[in-house]
């Protein structure tokens, strides 16, 4: 089954898209993949055999969005929890994702018409080293597609994502491309494995369920408290002022040598965080790399 198929769409499936279009079109819909277990229960299936429809589904529901316009679809896929599962589950599931990721490969040509970029997050290094390296292929194949994005996340959950993105930051302190001052919720962003997303506009879980179990939950809550951060960085450059300020013995009441050493701070801030996130991109594209020339 290909991943964006170009075949017509049926009578209903034009009469349905004709009727989600008359409103406001999503630009980016997340999905918690959930309920195969119980499917399979249902219909007397193995186990595995509902989770292979549900990767199925997973590939008609990406050909379905980017059909009706929505540019970036991201699938809860593979909880960090999971792993807690049987082993002959979480084996099958592996095996599922060696044949999709195969499959993508494959599908070379297809993606690229479409300019559609493939992402995985989540920490790969708990993955089979097979899976990681058809990973790395896919994600720096179609890293310079930019008409829709795929966002798979395996491995995943929000508070690894969070512990990473910390990880990160201290990375970047320890390597004297930040300093303490410059962490921020807004560097935190720039640090997660889904920065490159936008926020979604609809989360859907496809059993039912209204639980979010652990998944884009810093995402969710980041844009509550936008106003409120930027004001404490604010207050954070105004204390850095006054003490080299009163360092320098010069009057804390200078209203323009003030001003002048706000903005020195802030500029001199923005190209430290630049020259990181520049660091950090190269350091990821090296991990990749590294994983394809593994598989050589």
């Amino acid at each position: 089954m290909a991943w964006i198929q170009d075949k017509e769409l049926t009578f209903w499936e034009r009469l349905g898209s004709r009727v989600i279009r008359a409103g406001p079109m999503p630009r980016h819909i997340a999905f918690i993949m959930d309920g195969n277990r119980r499917f399979a229960e249902k219909l007397k299936m193995k186990t595995l055999e509902g989770h292979s429809h549900g990767f199925a589904k997973l590939t008609e529901l990406t050909g379905w969005c980017l059909k009706l316009g929505i540019r970036e679809v991201t699938v809860y896929a593979f909880s960090i929890e999971n792993f807690k599962r049987s082993k002959e589950e979480v084996d099958g599931l592996m095996e599922l994702a060696r044949k999709m990721f195969t499959r993508l490969l494959e599908e070379q040509i297809t993606l690229e018409k479409h300019g559609l970029c493939v992402r995985m997050p989540g920490d790969l290094t708990l993955l089979p080293q097979d899976i990681q390296e058809l990973i790395a292929k896919i994600e720096l194949a179609t890293s310079q597609y930019n008409l829709c994005f795929l966002n798979i996340c395996l491995a995943y959950t929000s508070r690894d994502e969070i512990n990473h993105a910390v990880q990160e930051l201290a990375w970047g302190v320890e390597q004297g491309l930040l300093q303490p001052s410059d962490v921020s919720e807004s560097l935190i962003d720039k640090c997660l494995y889904t920065y490159k997303s936008p926020h979604p506009d609809i989360l859907i879980r496809t059993s039912g369920e209204v639980r979010l179990s652990d998944f884009l939950l810093w995402q969710k809550a980041r844009d509550v408290y936008l106003a409120e951060r930027k004001w404490q960085q604010l207050e954070n450059d105004k204390a850095q002022v006054t003490e080299k300020l009163k360092q320098e013995g010069s009057p804390l009441r200078d209203p323009q040598a003030r001003q002048l050493l706000l903005q020195d701070c802030r500029a001199k801030r923005e190209e430290r965080i630049q020259d990181f996130l520049q660091a950090l991109e190269r350091k990821r594209g090296d991990f990749l790399e590294k994983l394809v020339s593994a598989s050589a």
